[in-house]
């Protein structure tokens, strides 16, 4: 039997939703691909802005690390503010509360991508604040003690405030103060004083006006010695020498010659042990060298101090 078809014609309503379909595919792949290209390929101003603000976040990092460092440095001079010239100049310490004025002075660095742009600015505005706090409080310290000091020139004519022995004559700090490593006995003990290292023979000079109320061989280990009683509750000690070239009751000026460096009594090597006693309480002579340092040579002369573990006596 002969098979027929019949041909069927979709309607007109079928022709229109096949005609939407396929329009709507050409969309949905024309899209894709337009998101696809635009996605792997930067616009020029959108890589200039991308560069830019890359550019920007490194030079806040820069200046945050120069900020910290800066704090760093305040902090340095705020100690010595108060554990020295205020002690001197019997003032009362400065508080971080009124040094920062409420400030918080973290000198911990910006995570430079773990912050976004608004908390990247409050961070670093946060450590400038701070750092012009602590700027403007030291600065009306120092006009503070300036007048302290017009009013008490005997008193710092007598305080201890150079080193004993000049830098040009040093070999090298060898121990500075603190707890040490007794070079004889091999115990712990506390080094109150600082020893330099420095030729036999080398100037050693009084650090404040006074009088000498020891000098040669007095104390056991100490070898020959000079004690100086600078008056206010001051008193200086500088032994090991070789030669002492004052005699007791003699009156000295800070500048003075009055020994030269030796390797007597208790000694592994030629030095000077040089001590600072307040009210009889051994002091860190570090904190006495105002007439001579700098803030940054002061700041090296700490890490110095700190590092130096050799005690020669």
């Amino acid at each position: 039997m002969k098979q027929t078809y019949e041909r069927v014609y979709p309607s007109r309503g079928d022709r229109f939703r096949r005609a939407c379909l396929r329009v709507l595919e050409i969309v949905v792949v024309m899209t894709a691909l337009i998101v696809g290209f635009f996605s792997l390929m930067e616009l020029p101003r959108e890589r200039i802005l991308r560069e830019d603000n890359e550019k920007l976040r490194r030079q806040v990092a820069e200046l945050d690390k120069r900020v910290a460092t800066a704090l760093v440095v305040m902090d340095r001079l705020a100690d010595r503010d108060n554990n020295f010239y205020r002690v001197m100049m019997q003032a009362d310490p400065i508080s971080d509360a009124q040094r920062y004025a409420g400030f918080d002075p973290d000198v911990a660095p910006i995570q430079l991508y773990s912050l976004d742009d608004a908390e990247l600015i409050k961070t670093l505005t946060n450590k400038l604040s701070a750092l012009e706090q602590s700027i403007y409080t030291q600065i009306g310290s120092y006009d503070t003690l300036r007048s302290l000091a017009f009013h008490n020139q005997d008193r710092l004519s007598h305080i201890p405030s150079i080193q004993p022995v000049s830098s040009e004559s040093l070999r090298t700090m060898a121990s500075g103060y603190g707890r040490r490593v007794d070079p004889v006995y091999g115990t712990v003990r506390f080094h109150e004083g600082m020893d330099f290292s420095a030729p036999i023979g080398t100037p050693v000079y009084a650090t404040g006006d006074g009088v000498v109320t020891a000098a040669g061989r007095v104390m056991s280990g100490y070898g020959n010695m000079v004690d100086i009683d600078h008056g206010f509750n001051y008193m200086t000690r500088y032994a090991h020498l070789n030669d002492v070239l004052v005699k007791p009751g003699q009156v000295v000026k800070r500048g003075d010659l009055i020994g030269r460096v030796g390797n007597t009594g208790k000694s592994t090597g030629p030095h000077l042990h040089y001590e600072v006693r307040f009210k009889g309480q051994p002091q860190n002579p570090v904190n006495y060298y105002f007439q001579d340092l700098t803030p940054e040579e002061y700041a090296e002369m700490v890490i110095e101090a700190e590092n130096a573990g050799h005690v020669m006596d």
